[in-house]
């Protein structure tokens, strides 16, 4: 299947573009710059799509993100400390993101006919992200299906989006991912900073996946408090 995949740069999306690299057709990757707070993921997306030999493409959209606001991602807002799953993460909710980039790349994708959009949202993102739970992904299937009709037919792949973390670490050893190579912090600085949410959901998926992991983090050990608080918190 001829199939394009959403990239940020991040571990998840990098990890999907060298799984699809390895079992479909990959035309190439399109990222998206909506004016996020750093564009160092970008470089990371593009650098993953040299080691895959294929097309990167970054769609300009800081306008339309430039409207998206409230959001620490995009706003001049503290990214907040702690376990990606706790109340306090959802200042990282940008929205309508993932709708608006997947109607872009659907566009993308039938003009150049290609079969698929594969995107890399998991079970971990349901808790803050509406747009990455499956009754999302199966809406904006159906969706595009009619907005498509008669002109082209392409199909939404999110294999993650009922798996967790741990197992996107997993499936990306199996198909080769150099870690290091990705860019997850959402404060991007010169190193992760281990701290924010997604600096700490991405410590923990190693540790659960019983993986290496070869990220440099400023504090490499404040994921295992940040961790243990929130499965207290949870408790109560």
């Amino acid at each position: 299947m001829k199939t394009i995949v959403v990239c940020s740069g991040g571990l998840d999306s990098v990890s999907l573009a060298h799984r699809i690299a390895g079992e479909q057709e990959l035309l190439g990757l399109v990222s998206f710059d909506y004016g996020q707070r750093h564009r160092k993921e970008l470089d990371f997306a593009a650098a993953c799509a040299g080691r895959l030999g294929v097309p990167h493409q970054v769609v300009d959209m800081r306008t339309i993100g430039g409207e998206l606001s409230g959001s620490a991602l995009t706003d001049d807002v503290d990214v907040p400390d702690g376990h990606y799953a706790e109340e306090t993460m959802r200042i990282t909710v940008v929205p309508n993101r993932n709708a608006i980039m997947l109607a872009v790349a659907f566009g993308i994708a039938a003009a150049r006919q290609a079969e698929a959009i594969a995107i890399a949202v998991h079970g971990g993102d349901h808790f803050i992200y509406p747009d990455c739970r499956p009754g999302f992904i199966n809406a904006f299937q159906t969706m595009q299906d009619h907005a498509l009709d008669g002109y082209a037919s392409v199909k939404l792949l999110a294999p993650y989006v009922n798996g967790s973390k741990a197992e996107i670490v997993a499936d990306g050893a199996r198909h080769g991912v150099p870690f290091a190579e990705t860019w997850s912090c959402y404060k991007g600085g010169v190193r992760h900073c281990g701290r924010c949410g997604t600096c700490v959901e991405r410590r923990e998926a190693f540790h659960l996946a019983g993986i290496n992991d070869p990220t440099d983090y400023e504090d490499a050990d404040f994921w295992k408090a940040a961790t243990e608080g929130f499965r207290a918190e949870e408790v109560r």
